[in-house]
């Protein structure tokens, strides 16, 4: 994109009550096995509502003038259930436990064979948005290694083995979502930073895995987990410079609620950067010039024509009207750091 400080969502958006039970997902931790109980709307008509849902998802990030376009990840129960899920090898009927970034147990998928992709999960969501917007497309995909800390393993000989085949399914999954039409793939992967001594033993090797032979512009999102479920947040990264050694040309960070030293950035100078600027842990919506002063910390260390401006994750957990009026803070205070930079030019 030829435009300076392109603006995005990191994935998701606020899903509408009608379609979705906001307060019962509010008060669990992100599914990692199927919650089919949190859906409002019967069987026989959710995907007809989901894609209502998506449609509307689209038309918010237009009218707030977000420049590339998710479908708001409004069709899953977490970020990374829906594909995981829907993979070969995983018992779905008898769940495994793991332990998740907080430190709790939480039902996750059991392998209990060899982990393969029986089919496309998301090439239709691709279709849906791109026959639906004429900007610039994004979808996400969980990473490999944030799969494996999300399963319990009764197959494999070693976790690195399961994560590997875990990148094989994720690699066929981005090919086809760069020929159903996507400008941008995203791997979500939060366990880099929630586990970094795994991470640095196998966790870039994965994620280069995933990501060997793809055509196509691709990122990767990094965080310390959804405001609304992990409140205490680290002021810097446990895994962030290794992530130069990876194949992805984008690497995506938080920076608003941690008040990040966006000095760390220097040491990422082949990538560019999706900086996130909206702190999710307040329905607060930002004043424009906040956010335009949360970019211009990153300006010493990021050229401008490396940024892209984004939440610092997902909106998922927000209700409506203040994920709408965020989204909006955001694209207004990229326009007066643009303009900033325009006249220096």
């Amino acid at each position: 994109m030829s435009l300076l400080l392109p603006t995005t969502l990191v994935g998701s958006y606020s899903q509408p009550d009608w379609l979705i039970d906001r307060k019962r997902l509010g008060d669990r931790f992100p599914p990692r096995v199927r919650a089919q109980e949190l859906w409002r709307v019967a069987p026989e008509w959710l995907e007809q509502a989901q894609d209502d849902a998506t449609l509307l998802a689209i038309r918010d990030q237009e009218a707030a003038g977000v420049d590339i376009i998710t479908d708001g990840e409004v069709r899953r129960e977490s970020y990374s259930n829906r594909f995981a899920t829907a993979l070969e090898g995983v018992d779905l009927d008898n769940p495994g436990t793991a332990l998740d970034r907080s430190g709790h147990p939480n039902p996750v998928p059991r392998v209990v064979g060899k982990i393969r992709r029986k089919h496309a999960v998301q090439v239709r969501d691709v279709q849906f948005l791109r026959a639906h917007t004429d900007r610039q497309i994004k979808i996400t995909v969980p990473g490999p290694f944030t799969m494996a800390q999300q399963a319990q393993n009764d197959f494999y000989g070693s976790e690195t083995e399961m994560a590997y085949d875990y990148a094989q399914a994720v690699n066929e999954e981005i090919r086809d979502l760069f020929a159903a039409g996507a400008d941008v793939v995203q791997i979500d992967e939060p366990y880099m930073q929630a586990r970094p001594e795994k991470a640095r033993a196998y966790g870039l090797q994965v994620l280069n895995r995933a990501l060997e032979g793809v055509a196509g512009r691709t990122a990767v999102h990094i965080c310390f987990g959804y405001a609304a479920v992990i409140h205490a947040r680290p002021n810097g990264y446990s895994f962030l410079p290794e992530l130069c050694g990876c194949s992805a040309h984008q690497i995506s960070i938080e920076t608003a609620q941690s008040n990040l030293d966006c000095a760390v950035l220097d040491s990422l100078p082949n990538k560019e950067i999706m900086l996130g600027v909206l702190d999710l842990s307040t329905n607060e919506i930002e004043q424009p010039e906040v956010v335009a002063a949360r970019i211009r910390r990153a300006l010493p260390h990021v050229a401008p024509e490396r940024l892209i401006i984004a939440p610092d994750c997902g909106l998922k957990y927000l209700p409506r009207d203040v994920a709408f009026g965020k989204m909006k803070a955001m694209v207004d205070g990229a326009r007066i750091v643009r303009a900033e930079l325009a006249e220096r030019a």
